[in-house]
């Protein structure tokens, strides 16, 4: 699908050195150093200047939804698409402030979406199907997502952009990211499931029911198996994203619990991919601890966030600026 190589660390030393020759006590700047030797390290360069920043917001719609495991309706995904493009959402806000571009993809949206120019027709089904009696996708649905997310990544570097900041919106996706977690993680069934948007304890027993029932449906631990059985449409568009962002030696700027699923997916398919991985924040929804620990992960922030939406990785987007900066705008100390 894609072949993504290890990053060159034969210009470590040199990089260390030159982080710690820096007009600063040695250290002192502590995440943001080995933040700053990642990014070096990602663009193969000492000095990396680093272009626009993107967010993509990927959206779809999940069959699962009908065993009851989100507290909205299907049809908030494509209100939230709509407010998204007219600047009204959490990430539009944020996207404000740090500077980065904001775009939106129907990756697979259940109801059709008006056109606008900063969203992107990719739609793959009207929605998965439901995961709990049933695969999510066809194989043939589920590569094509990923192959259509790597494209979209090289589209944008090819316009400039060095940093990718991808999210999602799409009702029922926690319980997807759940199931993804679980397998690929891989982390036991109940450690990954939360409340999502705010399901009261009943609705929690009505999800954990239904992902109970589809994780029983196989056992595979296949990255593309388990994403066509469980995944959203979505989720497996962003993880081509990031194998495609990977790729093309940028900076991946990895959300939440629903992203960090898709950067799970995106791992196992090419292993070296998360090596260009920054983790944004350390998300409230229980199933994160599992995806830190499983890539064994420092993340940037700890907000207690758990929107969604690429909010944590917009955040993220000022500190990976300001890591650079450490290498292209710091006097070097006299010796």
């Amino acid at each position: 699908m894609i072949d993504i190589t290890p990053l060159n660390r034969s210009i470590e030393p040199a990089l260390r050195d030159l982080i710690d020759g820096k007009a600063k006590p040695v250290g002192s700047l502590g995440r943001l150093e080995t933040l700053a030797l990642q990014i070096a390290l990602i663009r193969g360069e000492e000095r990396p200047q680093l272009g626009k920043a993107r967010s993509v917001i990927f959206a779809g719609d999940h069959g699962i939804t009908a065993e009851g495991v989100s507290s909205h309706p299907p049809e908030v995904t494509a209100a939230m698409v709509g407010n998204f493009l007219a600047g009204g959402a959490t990430i539009s806000a944020f996207t404000r402030i740090t500077g980065a571009e904001l775009r939106v993809v129907d990756a697979g949206v259940a109801s059709p979406l008006p056109a606008h120019t900063d969203l992107t027709d990719a739609k793959i089904a009207l929605g998965t199907r439901n995961a709990a009696i049933e695969p999510a996708m066809t194989a043939e649905q589920c590569v094509a997502a990923l192959d259509k997310g790597i494209a979209l990544a090289r589209e944008a570097v090819a316009e400039g952009v060095d940093i990718l900041a991808p999210g999602e919106m799409g009702i029922g996706n926690t319980a997807s990211a759940s199931l993804l977690v679980h397998r690929l993680a891989p982390a036991p069934l109940d450690d990954v499931i939360g409340r999502g948007a705010g399901l009261d304890d009943e609705g929690l027993a009505r999800k954990r029911a239904a992902l109970v029932k589809a994780a029983a449906r196989t056992d595979t631990i296949n990255p593309l198996e388990v994403l066509a059985e469980f995944g959203g449409f979505e989720i497996a568009m962003m993880a081509g994203f990031m194998l495609g962002g990977a790729a093309e030696n940028r900076i991946v700027i990895v959300d939440g619990f629903i992203a960090g699923a898709a950067a799970l997916v995106a791992a196992r398919i090419a292993p070296a991919a998360h090596q260009r991985m920054v983790f944004a924040h350390r998300s409230a929804e229980p199933g994160a601890k599992a995806i830190l620990d499983a890539f064994d992960a420092d993340p940037l922030l700890d907000l207690s966030l758990r929107l969604g939406e690429g909010s944590g990785a917009a955040l993220a987007i000022p500190l990976v600026r300001a890591a650079a900066a450490i290498l292209t705008d710091l006097a070097d100390y006299p010796r």
